[in-house]
């Protein structure tokens, strides 16, 4: 599993946390920044990532803001994206089990270390399980313009 990851300067110091979970779970990553305190725009860096993995480049992203709220705004504005701005670990396990989110977004200022590395590890570590909620992922793949996957009933 590939992951890009990013943050801006309010969520950069949970981020680099991240980072070295990801490497300690040897999982390849890229971190498309930014790189220390310097305000930078989080749409930007949103972006990046979202735009990394909608392309198939990346299988999933991590992205890190002060709330987490403007990351998965961003985020959602690309097509492809399924952004889930999560708090706690069963929204985390439900973003990926029923909505097939591929991106996972968190709030610095709100979630402390120990349960944000609960959670990014419940969500990469969490299968989407299709059925009843494919055709509803369909659906808001439909939504953003993007090709649907086709359902296994087709």
């Amino acid at each position: 599993m590939r992951i890009a990851i990013g943050a801006d300067h309010a969520g950069v110091t949970l981020k680099d946390e991240l980072v070295l979970l990801l490497e300690a779970r040897n999982l390849a990553y890229t971190d498309f920044g930014t790189q220390g305190p310097e305000s930078v725009d989080y749409p930007d860096i949103a972006a990046d990532v979202s735009r990394a993995v909608a392309s198939g480049a990346y299988d999933r992203g991590v992205l890190v803001c002060g709330s987490g709220i403007g990351m998965a705004i961003a985020a959602n504005k690309i097509p492809g994206i399924r952004a889930a701005s999560v708090t706690e670990l069963e929204a985390a396990r439900l973003s990926r089990s029923h909505n097939d989110a591929n991106v996972l977004t968190l709030g610095a200022r709100l979630t402390p270390l120990a349960l944000a590395q609960q959670i990014v590890t419940t969500f990469l570590e969490t299968p989407f399980e299709g059925g009843r909620h494919e055709r509803r992922v369909n659906k808001l793949t439909q939504l953003d313009g993007a090709a649907p996957k086709r359902n296994h009933l087709d």
